[in-house]
């Protein structure tokens, strides 16, 4: 039989050794000030086009993470709408989950220097739960006597991955863990370096399990809000992407680290997951200047077909579509026969839009971004120090 890490008689201190960390923590003021350097070049329209399409990928991953899938064009609608971006909204298009991480998102957006309270802790379930009609406990802690736990298996033979304090403790719990996040923010009593108190907050956090469901999302949301605070800007960590392109790692740490009050291992791997988000959030601006540049080179030069597909790949970001784009995806897109799309597409490529790999069947397309890649920073920090 487990004994949890909240069973412990150190509990809630976990245990760690801050020397560990120490050139980790280096390397993420180093890198974090690098990403805030990019973000304060680009033009005010690219910095709310990155903002939105980080917060729709952040999105999308932190759901997908909880096998929930979500569509990329109406969370990016519902954000625009929840920013006051967008000229005209349809609540049609964006479905009762789409909203709700929307929502969060956004509060935690424009309230990231407020103190983490219990209110908005519960405020941000609510959102999330937008649409449920079986939960009992929504924008609560939760109060059911059963047990928390997390198990996967056939009843009878489930496997217990981790069991939560039962929810007369929640309370108690929750009061405990809010007052040490905001005694640890800088500024705090106590403050603790980014990296370190990020992934305390998140195992603190969901080792309690305050909520009936959504709390992965919530603890990923918290660690952002950690995050941003230490560097004085919301809305710039990819953290979510990071998690989830080693899903199993992530949830494999976890469970390694609930049954111990020492957490070092999570926090390593913690740290190591902030500074690959970071990293991808400095390719995101990187790109989002390139996708600009690109398109007004190619400014009245495409027909409204290449157009059309020359948007859609960039929405998909850097990388295009997964698997590239073949000659049939060209014809699905536009509506056009094989011949025409061959034709576009070698029109495309002379004039540098796309790049080919592969023969024949085999034959794939992808956004041609190098040379923009390489050049769109330097030129744009040479222009802003004239």
């Amino acid at each position: 039989m487990h004994t949890w890490n909240w069973q412990h008689p150190e509990w809630p201190r976990l245990q760690f050794d801050p020397l560990q960390l120490a050139e980790l923590e280096q390397q993420f003021l180093i890198e974090s000030a690098r990403l805030i350097g990019a973000s304060s070049v680009i033009d005010k329209e690219q910095r709310q086009t990155f903002t939105i399409e980080l917060m729709s990928e952040e999105a999308l991953k932190s759901s997908r993470i909880e096998d929930e899938m979500l569509n990329r064009e109406s969370v990016a609608s519902s954000l625009l709408h929840q920013f006051g971006l967008a000229a005209t909204y349809s609540d049609h298009r964006a479905s009762e989950k789409e909203q709700g991480i929307a929502g969060l998102m956004v509060d935690a957006y424009r309230h990231f220097r407020q103190p983490l309270t219990h209110e908005m802790l519960c405020s941000w379930h609510t959102h999330l739960m937008s649409g449920n009609r079986q939960m009992r406990d929504i924008g609560r802690y939760r109060t059911g006597p059963e047990p928390m736990r997390v198990v996967s298996g056939y009843i009878g033979s489930e496997k217990i991955y981790f069991e939560a304090p039962p929810s007369i403790l929640v309370a108690a719990e929750m009061e405990a863990f809010v007052s040490w996040y905001n005694q640890t923010a800088p500024g705090g009593d106590t403050p603790l370096p980014a990296l370190t108190r990020a992934g305390l907050a998140h195992i603190h956090f969901l080792s309690i399990h305050p909520f009936e469901d959504g709390n992965g999302r919530i603890g990923r949301a918290i660690s952002e809000k950690a995050l941003a605070q230490s560097i004085e800007m919301p809305g710039l960590f990819a953290l979510s992407h990071a998690i989830e392109r080693n899903r199993p790692e992530y949830y494999r740490q976890l469970e390694r680290n609930q049954c111990t009050p020492s957490v070092q291992p999570w926090l390593n791997y913690f740290a190591r997951t902030v500074l690959e988000a970071t990293a991808h959030s400095q390719r995101l601006v990187r790109f989002i200047v390139a996708k600009t540049r690109l398109l007004d080179r190619l400014r009245d030069r495409l027909n409204e077909r290449q157009h059309k597909v020359l948007i859609r790949m960039l929405a998909e970001g850097s990388e295009g579509f997964r698997g590239g784009l073949s000659a049939e995806k060209y014809c699905k897109i536009t509506g056009t026969i094989a011949r025409t799309a061959s034709r576009d597409l070698a029109a495309m490529m002379e004039m540098g839009a796309l790049i080919r790999t592969g023969s024949h069947k085999g034959t794939r397309y992808w956004l041609n971004l190098g040379e923009e890649f390489e050049d769109a920073m330097r030129e744009h920090l040479a222009r802003q120090n004239r």
